[in-house]
């Protein structure tokens, strides 16, 4: 098809503009701000909450894992609501429900309550978790997507560091900073939503739609005017092999690609990456012997910074060396650190700088690879026509695993002890190293229409 006589009227630049490409992944990326913000603030509340509401060990694991119940919900509906509406509009309903639920997680007066607002909290999420990756790749250039798509993970890591230092500072103000710590959450979600007026719409949904003037102008201002029309030429003939439906998923070659995506999505949070980051501070002081609520969230405040400057060194290095070779490397380390930790918790009492650096080392490992790792394959490996609802069916599938893990883990430890449920999540890095060994293709350097290409042969 000649786009040419189709764009007569369009007036476009014929250079790209990196900076362009980098706001509206910036931008998209800072719902993976709010998205660590919101996950990882209980680690500090969750010592207060327990004490205000008197709660169980299994009420506990509730008040943690509501928020993930409701990142089930929002990743459920999110890739209908973006293949329907966009991806910039259901972004723009996630800032709403992030500043909600940032409020109402402040101003319950029963747990029913706090429940209720971290639910809505979690639907937000979920929708961005969903999204932000898309929408992102969508937007990218092939040889920088793996860096932007990661810019996603560098969020999220960033939005878990602040979450930490956000409750250290607050942790002094005594049994009601939890309230305080949730309502910080706020402001940030007003800037997301203004900062989505001033990004594009993904071009790839634009096509289709029947929008193509506007996906031209769109592309032509990340790459120029001739890999524009190029662009569309491809992303009209992968469309156009397509049905658009759930079944396609189903055949031959697509099949592969939905199982592996699954498959990765669940290990990326059944190897015990969020007991440390939603259980940290109770794992210091109840496990750990930490005595003071202050040292043991201040604990925390330092895993958050490993992880932030190891997620720094997975950006530089993912589209230079690749996702398979990350991935594979993160988890047989995670492997090692997960099985020691189960050795340091054997003995009696644990020793705290051990745990901690064995800690550190575990979530440096996962921040280097399957943390980013698995977003950026994620958001890479789909057709185009249904990226969304398939990136919803695997990330529901990643929410419903990081909800069973954090809804078990306290009841695990006391089962099996700390020492045999790290024994547990070690086994089940050893088999991510494993799968992603044996079945997971490497991404790097190419176009979504050849990812796509390559589930066919």
């Amino acid at each position: 098809m000649d786009h040419r006589k189709e764009a007569v009227t369009l007036t476009l630049p014929a250079r790209g503009s990196t900076f362009y490409v980098y706001l509206a992944s910036i931008v998209a990326a800072t719902s993976g701000l709010l998205f660590g913000f919101d996950i990882a603030v209980i680690n500090g509340a969750l010592l207060f909450l327990r004490r205000q509401f008197g709660l169980t060990e299994f009420q506990t694991e509730i008040a943690a894992s509501s928020l993930l119940v409701g990142c089930v919900a929002g990743a459920s509906i999110a890739g209908w609501m973006s293949d329907r509406f966009g991806r910039r509009k259901v972004l723009m309903v996630s800032a709403i429900l992030f500043a909600l639920s940032s409020i109402g997680a402040a101003l319950p007066r029963s747990m029913e309550e706090f429940i209720a607002a971290r639910f809505l909290g979690g639907i937000a999420i979920g929708m961005a978790s969903v999204l932000a990756p898309v929408y992102i790749a969508e937007v990218a250039p092939a040889r920088i997507r793996g860096r932007l798509v990661s810019l996603n993970q560098m969020a999220i890591v960033t939005g878990i560091l602040l979450a930490y230092f956000v409750n250290w500072v607050l942790s002094f103000q005594g049994e009601q900073s939890w309230r305080w710590m949730f309502a910080s959450a706020a402001l940030p979600s007003a800037a997301f939503l203004a900062a989505l007026f001033f990004v594009p719409e993904s071009p790839r949904w634009l096509v289709e739609n029947q929008r193509a003037s506007e996906a031209l102008l769109v592309m032509a201002r990340v790459g120029g005017s001739a890999e524009a029309y190029r662009q569309l030429d491809d992303i009209e003939a992968a469309i156009a092999e397509e049905s658009g439906t759930f079944a396609d998923l189903l055949q031959p070659g697509m099949r592969r690609a939905l199982i592996v995506g699954i498959v990765l999505a669940v290990l990326q949070q059944i190897t015990g990456i969020n007991t440390v980051l939603f259980y940290g501070s109770v794992i210091f002081k109840n496990y750990a012997g930490t005595a003071r609520d202050t040292s043991a969230i201040g604990a925390s405040v330092i895993i958050g910074l490993v992880n932030f400057l190891a997620t720094i060194v997975a950006i530089a290095t993912i589209d230079k060396l690749g996702r398979k070779p990350l991935l594979f490397v993160s988890s047989a380390c995670m492997a090692v650190c997960q099985l020691a930790l189960a050795g340091a918790f054997a003995i009696n009492p644990p020793p705290p700088l051990l745990v901690l650096a064995l800690m550190l080392v575990c979530v440096a490992s996962f921040a280097i690879g399957l943390g980013p790792g698995v977003w950026v394959l994620l958001a890479e490996i789909f057709p185009t026509r249904i990226r969304g609802r398939a990136m919803g069916v695997a990330t529901v599938s990643l929410w419903i695993a990081c909800a069973a893990l954090t809804l078990t883990f306290l009841s695990l430890a006391k089962a099996l002890g700390a020492s045999g449920a790290f024994a547990l999540y070690g086994f089940i890095c050893v088999f991510t190293a494993w799968f992603v060994w044996r079945f997971t293709p490497e991404t790097k350097g190419r176009t979504l229409e050849e990812i796509e290409s390559l589930w066919r042969h």
